[in-house]
């Protein structure tokens, strides 16, 4: 159901923007996001699992200092990638 609203998403995006990819117009933030995936992405898996856990009622200090270093992590990887400063002009 997620990748299919992705799919479509995506589909009226480049629809809308004229473009044949995403992020066409824009290489610098597509290079960047590229990049940032490989370090971003594993993290925000390692949270998943541990707001799982919170979740289930686990609550504990090493668990809740992993889940504030996943939310820190990511969050420095989405500001190296200029994503504040580009997401007004994102679509174009």
């Amino acid at each position: 159901m997620i990748v299919e609203e992705f799919e479509r998403t995506k589909r009226v995006v480049l629809r809308l923007t004229g473009q044949t990819r995403l992020l066409q117009k824009n290489p610098v933030l597509a290079r960047s996001i590229r990049l940032r995936n490989p370090y971003v992405d594993p993290l925000s898996l390692i949270q998943v699992a541990l707001l799982r856990r919170k979740r289930d009622g686990e609550d504990d200090v090493n668990l809740n200092y992993a889940l504030a270093a996943t939310i820190n992590g990511i969050a420095a990887g989405l500001r190296n990638t200029g994503w504040l400063r580009s997401a007004p002009g994102l679509l174009i």
